[in-house]
Protein backbone atom coordinates (compact mmCIF):
# COMPACT_ATOMS: atom_id res chain seq x y z
CA UNK A 1 0.00 0.00 0.00
CA UNK A 2 1.11 3.58 -0.61
CA UNK A 3 1.50 6.13 2.17
CA UNK A 4 -1.88 7.58 1.20
CA UNK A 5 -3.58 4.23 1.65
CA UNK A 6 -4.84 2.80 4.90
CA UNK A 7 -7.05 -0.10 5.86
CA UNK A 8 -8.36 -1.91 8.90
CA UNK A 9 -10.02 -5.30 8.62
CA UNK A 10 -11.49 -6.63 11.86
CA UNK A 11 -14.42 -8.24 13.66
CA UNK A 12 -16.34 -7.40 16.82
CA UNK A 13 -17.52 -10.08 19.29
CA UNK A 14 -21.03 -8.59 19.24
CA UNK A 15 -21.24 -9.28 15.49
CA UNK A 16 -20.36 -12.96 15.03
CA UNK A 17 -20.14 -13.95 11.41
CA UNK A 18 -19.49 -10.39 10.23
CA UNK A 19 -16.15 -8.91 9.15
CA UNK A 20 -15.66 -5.16 8.87
CA UNK A 21 -13.30 -3.22 6.61
CA UNK A 22 -12.62 0.51 6.72
CA UNK A 23 -10.19 1.57 4.02
CA UNK A 24 -8.90 4.15 1.62
CA UNK A 25 -7.22 2.84 -1.53
CA UNK A 26 -5.49 4.69 -4.34
CA UNK A 27 -3.35 2.23 -6.25
CA UNK A 28 -4.53 -0.98 -4.64
CA UNK A 29 -6.74 -3.16 -6.81
CA UNK A 30 -8.66 -6.27 -5.87
CA UNK A 31 -8.30 -8.98 -8.52
CA UNK A 32 -11.33 -10.94 -9.62
CA UNK A 33 -12.37 -13.07 -6.67
CA UNK A 34 -15.48 -14.21 -4.80
CA UNK A 35 -16.59 -14.26 -1.17
CA UNK A 36 -18.48 -17.08 0.53
CA UNK A 37 -20.65 -14.43 2.20
CA UNK A 38 -22.09 -11.05 1.22
CA UNK A 39 -20.46 -7.68 0.58
CA UNK A 40 -22.34 -4.58 1.77
CA UNK A 41 -20.34 -1.38 1.32
CA UNK A 42 -20.80 2.37 1.58
CA UNK A 43 -18.43 4.53 -0.47
CA UNK A 44 -17.50 7.58 1.59
CA UNK A 45 -15.14 9.36 -0.81
CA UNK A 46 -13.89 9.09 -4.37
CA UNK A 47 -15.15 6.48 -6.82
CA UNK A 48 -14.93 2.70 -6.64
CA UNK A 49 -14.95 0.68 -9.83
CA UNK A 50 -16.46 -2.79 -9.62
CA UNK A 51 -15.84 -5.42 -12.28
CA UNK A 52 -18.76 -7.85 -12.50
CA UNK A 53 -19.64 -10.81 -14.73
CA UNK A 54 -22.05 -8.60 -16.72
CA UNK A 55 -19.74 -5.59 -16.96
CA UNK A 56 -18.29 -2.80 -14.86
CA UNK A 57 -20.10 -0.43 -12.51
CA UNK A 58 -19.03 2.63 -10.55
CA UNK A 59 -20.02 3.79 -7.09
CA UNK A 60 -19.30 7.33 -5.94
CA UNK A 61 -19.42 8.94 -2.52
CA UNK A 62 -22.73 8.13 -0.89
CA UNK A 63 -23.22 5.06 -3.05
CA UNK A 64 -23.92 1.58 -1.73
CA UNK A 65 -22.54 -1.67 -3.17
CA UNK A 66 -24.30 -5.02 -2.66
CA UNK A 67 -22.63 -8.24 -3.84
CA UNK A 68 -24.07 -11.73 -3.40
CA UNK A 69 -22.08 -14.76 -2.22
CA UNK A 70 -19.83 -16.46 -4.76
CA UNK A 71 -20.19 -13.61 -7.26
CA UNK A 72 -16.85 -13.06 -9.03
CA UNK A 73 -15.87 -9.40 -8.95
CA UNK A 74 -12.91 -7.06 -8.88
CA UNK A 75 -12.53 -3.61 -7.33
CA UNK A 76 -10.30 -0.70 -8.28
CA UNK A 77 -10.03 3.08 -8.12
CA UNK A 78 -12.54 4.78 -10.40
CA UNK A 79 -10.55 8.04 -10.32
CA UNK A 80 -6.90 8.88 -9.77
CA UNK A 81 -7.75 9.98 -6.22
CA UNK A 82 -8.90 6.45 -5.37
CA UNK A 83 -11.79 5.69 -3.07
CA UNK A 84 -12.66 5.26 0.58
CA UNK A 85 -15.37 3.01 1.96
CA UNK A 86 -16.79 1.12 4.89
CA UNK A 87 -17.60 -2.53 4.23
CA UNK A 88 -19.53 -5.25 6.02
CA UNK A 89 -18.99 -8.91 5.12
CA UNK A 90 -21.89 -10.82 6.73
CA UNK A 91 -21.89 -14.59 6.43
CA UNK A 92 -24.77 -16.30 4.66
CA UNK A 93 -26.38 -17.48 7.88
CA UNK A 94 -26.41 -13.95 9.30
CA UNK A 95 -28.37 -12.58 6.35
CA UNK A 96 -30.57 -15.68 6.11
CA UNK A 97 -31.62 -15.36 9.75
CA UNK A 98 -32.87 -11.80 9.20
CA UNK A 99 -34.54 -12.81 5.93
CA UNK A 100 -36.35 -15.63 7.74
CA UNK A 101 -37.83 -13.10 10.17
CA UNK A 102 -39.11 -11.02 7.26
CA UNK A 103 -40.50 -13.82 5.12
CA UNK A 104 -41.56 -17.44 5.26
CA UNK A 105 -39.22 -18.21 2.37
CA UNK A 106 -36.14 -20.28 3.17
CA UNK A 107 -32.80 -20.42 1.43
CA UNK A 108 -29.97 -18.05 0.59
CA UNK A 109 -31.35 -14.56 -0.13
CA UNK A 110 -30.01 -12.61 -3.08
CA UNK A 111 -29.83 -8.91 -3.86
CA UNK A 112 -31.29 -7.82 -7.20
CA UNK A 113 -28.98 -4.84 -7.72
CA UNK A 114 -25.31 -4.09 -7.17
CA UNK A 115 -24.87 -0.31 -7.01
CA UNK A 116 -27.48 2.07 -5.67
CA UNK A 117 -27.70 5.67 -4.53
CA UNK A 118 -29.21 5.42 -1.07
CA UNK A 119 -27.84 7.87 1.51
CA UNK A 120 -29.97 6.35 4.28
CA UNK A 121 -28.53 2.86 3.73
CA UNK A 122 -25.02 4.32 3.47
CA UNK A 123 -25.50 6.07 6.81
CA UNK A 124 -26.78 2.84 8.38
CA UNK A 125 -23.63 1.02 7.26
CA UNK A 126 -21.58 3.78 8.89
CA UNK A 127 -23.69 3.40 12.05
CA UNK A 128 -22.73 -0.29 12.33
CA UNK A 129 -19.06 0.63 12.01
CA UNK A 130 -19.31 3.48 14.50
CA UNK A 131 -21.01 1.29 17.09
CA UNK A 132 -18.44 -1.49 16.65
CA UNK A 133 -15.55 0.96 16.84
CA UNK A 134 -17.08 2.45 19.99
CA UNK A 135 -17.46 -1.03 21.48
CA UNK A 136 -21.20 -0.52 21.88
CA UNK A 137 -22.35 -4.12 21.48
CA UNK A 138 -26.09 -3.48 21.73
CA UNK A 139 -25.99 -0.63 19.24
CA UNK A 140 -23.79 -2.58 16.79
CA UNK A 141 -26.07 -5.63 16.77
CA UNK A 142 -29.20 -3.48 16.49
CA UNK A 143 -27.79 -1.33 13.69
CA UNK A 144 -26.71 -4.41 11.74
CA UNK A 145 -30.14 -6.06 11.91
CA UNK A 146 -31.93 -2.85 10.93
CA UNK A 147 -29.57 -2.44 8.00
CA UNK A 148 -30.05 -6.01 6.77
CA UNK A 149 -33.82 -5.71 7.12
CA UNK A 150 -33.79 -2.54 5.02
CA UNK A 151 -31.65 -3.86 2.16
CA UNK A 152 -33.52 -7.18 2.06
CA UNK A 153 -36.91 -5.46 2.02
CA UNK A 154 -35.87 -3.02 -0.70
CA UNK A 155 -33.42 -5.02 -2.78
CA UNK A 156 -33.89 -8.67 -1.84
CA UNK A 157 -34.80 -11.01 -4.67
CA UNK A 158 -35.78 -13.99 -2.52
CA UNK A 159 -33.86 -17.23 -2.19
CA UNK A 160 -31.48 -18.14 -4.98
CA UNK A 161 -33.14 -20.76 -7.16
CA UNK A 162 -31.59 -24.21 -6.96
CA UNK A 163 -31.36 -25.76 -10.39
CA UNK A 164 -30.44 -29.22 -11.50
CA UNK A 165 -26.82 -29.58 -12.52
CA UNK A 166 -25.81 -30.12 -16.11
CA UNK A 167 -23.08 -32.62 -16.88
CA UNK A 168 -20.57 -29.78 -17.14
CA UNK A 169 -21.61 -28.31 -13.79
CA UNK A 170 -21.32 -31.71 -12.14
CA UNK A 171 -17.77 -32.14 -13.46
CA UNK A 172 -16.88 -28.61 -12.34
CA UNK A 173 -18.20 -29.34 -8.84
CA UNK A 174 -16.17 -32.54 -8.64
CA UNK A 175 -13.06 -30.69 -9.79
CA UNK A 176 -13.64 -28.02 -7.16
CA UNK A 177 -13.93 -30.70 -4.46
CA UNK A 178 -10.65 -32.28 -5.57
CA UNK A 179 -8.87 -28.90 -5.50
CA UNK A 180 -10.30 -28.08 -2.07
CA UNK A 181 -9.18 -31.43 -0.67
CA UNK A 182 -5.52 -30.83 -1.58
CA UNK A 183 -4.75 -27.13 -1.66
CA UNK A 184 -1.03 -27.66 -1.14
CA UNK A 185 -0.49 -30.07 -4.04
CA UNK A 186 -3.38 -29.77 -6.47
CA UNK A 187 -3.47 -31.81 -9.67
CA UNK A 188 -2.90 -30.15 -13.02
CA UNK A 189 -5.78 -29.28 -15.31
CA UNK A 190 -4.76 -32.16 -17.56
CA UNK A 191 -4.77 -34.61 -14.65
CA UNK A 192 -8.19 -33.43 -13.50
CA UNK A 193 -9.60 -33.75 -17.00
CA UNK A 194 -8.19 -37.24 -17.41
CA UNK A 195 -9.68 -38.34 -14.08
CA UNK A 196 -13.12 -37.10 -15.14
CA UNK A 197 -12.96 -38.39 -18.70
CA UNK A 198 -13.07 -35.00 -20.39
CA UNK A 199 -10.65 -32.66 -22.15
CA UNK A 200 -8.70 -29.92 -20.35
CA UNK A 201 -10.41 -27.19 -22.35
CA UNK A 202 -13.88 -28.63 -21.73
CA UNK A 203 -13.15 -28.77 -18.00
CA UNK A 204 -11.78 -25.23 -18.03
CA UNK A 205 -14.87 -23.98 -19.82
CA UNK A 206 -17.24 -25.83 -17.48
CA UNK A 207 -15.43 -24.61 -14.37
CA UNK A 208 -15.42 -20.99 -15.48
CA UNK A 209 -19.09 -21.23 -16.44
CA UNK A 210 -19.99 -22.66 -13.02
CA UNK A 211 -17.85 -20.43 -10.79
CA UNK A 212 -16.98 -17.41 -12.91
CA UNK A 213 -13.25 -18.02 -12.54
CA UNK A 214 -10.72 -20.38 -14.10
CA UNK A 215 -9.51 -23.15 -11.76
CA UNK A 216 -6.14 -21.59 -10.92
CA UNK A 217 -7.70 -18.23 -9.98
CA UNK A 218 -10.41 -19.94 -7.94
CA UNK A 219 -7.72 -22.00 -6.19
CA UNK A 220 -5.80 -18.87 -5.17
CA UNK A 221 -8.95 -17.40 -3.67
CA UNK A 222 -9.70 -20.63 -1.80
CA UNK A 223 -6.16 -20.73 -0.44
CA UNK A 224 -6.63 -17.22 0.91
CA UNK A 225 -9.97 -18.22 2.49
CA UNK A 226 -8.36 -21.18 4.22
CA UNK A 227 -5.41 -19.07 5.29
CA UNK A 228 -7.85 -16.65 6.95
CA UNK A 229 -9.35 -19.51 8.94
CA UNK A 230 -5.89 -20.59 10.08
CA UNK A 231 -4.94 -17.05 11.03
CA UNK A 232 -8.22 -16.76 12.96
CA UNK A 233 -7.18 -19.88 14.88
CA UNK A 234 -3.82 -18.34 15.79
CA UNK A 235 -1.60 -20.11 13.25
CA UNK A 236 1.45 -18.01 12.32
CA UNK A 237 1.34 -16.51 8.80
CA UNK A 238 4.42 -18.46 7.64
CA UNK A 239 2.88 -21.77 8.73
CA UNK A 240 -0.49 -20.85 7.25
CA UNK A 241 1.20 -20.04 3.93
CA UNK A 242 2.77 -23.46 3.49
CA UNK A 243 -0.27 -25.31 4.83
CA UNK A 244 -2.56 -23.90 2.13
CA UNK A 245 -0.04 -24.27 -0.68
CA UNK A 246 1.72 -20.92 -1.01
CA UNK A 247 5.47 -21.25 -1.49
CA UNK A 248 6.32 -18.95 1.43
CA UNK A 249 4.98 -16.11 3.54
CA UNK A 250 5.77 -13.44 0.95
CA UNK A 251 3.69 -15.38 -1.57
CA UNK A 252 0.81 -15.44 0.93
CA UNK A 253 1.32 -11.75 1.73
CA UNK A 254 0.99 -10.75 -1.91
CA UNK A 255 -2.20 -12.66 -2.65
CA UNK A 256 -3.78 -12.11 0.78
CA UNK A 257 -3.31 -8.34 0.59
CA UNK A 258 -4.68 -8.19 -2.94
CA UNK A 259 -7.85 -10.12 -2.05
CA UNK A 260 -8.52 -9.19 1.60
CA UNK A 261 -7.20 -5.64 1.45
CA UNK A 262 -4.74 -5.87 4.37
CA UNK A 263 -1.60 -7.97 4.98
CA UNK A 264 -2.07 -11.26 6.89
CA UNK A 265 -0.10 -9.99 9.89
CA UNK A 266 -2.34 -6.94 10.30
CA UNK A 267 -5.41 -9.12 9.80
CA UNK A 268 -4.30 -11.53 12.53
CA UNK A 269 -3.39 -8.77 14.99
CA UNK A 270 -6.97 -7.49 14.83
CA UNK A 271 -8.24 -11.00 15.51
CA UNK A 272 -5.96 -11.33 18.53
CA UNK A 273 -7.23 -8.01 19.85
CA UNK A 274 -10.77 -9.42 19.77
CA UNK A 275 -9.93 -12.85 21.15
CA UNK A 276 -7.64 -11.54 23.90
CA UNK A 277 -9.14 -8.31 25.22
CA UNK A 278 -7.06 -6.30 27.67
CA UNK A 279 -7.67 -7.07 31.35
CA UNK A 280 -10.15 -4.91 33.16
CA UNK A 281 -8.59 -2.21 35.34
CA UNK A 282 -8.31 -3.15 39.00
Amino acid sequence: MTAREQARHWEHPALPGVDLLRARYVRHTFPRHAHDGYVIAAVTAGVEGIGLPDGAERAGAGGVVLINPETPHSAYAGTEEGWAYRVLYPARQVVASVAADLSAARGTPAFDTTVLADPVTARMIADVHAAAEGDNALAADTALRLLLARVLARHGAGPVAVRGRSAGQAVAARARDVLTADLAQPPTLEQLAADFGTSPFALLRAFKSAYGLPPHTWLTGERVRQARRLLDAGVAPAAAATTVGFTDQSHLNRHFTRIVGVPPGAYQRERKNVQDPPPAPS
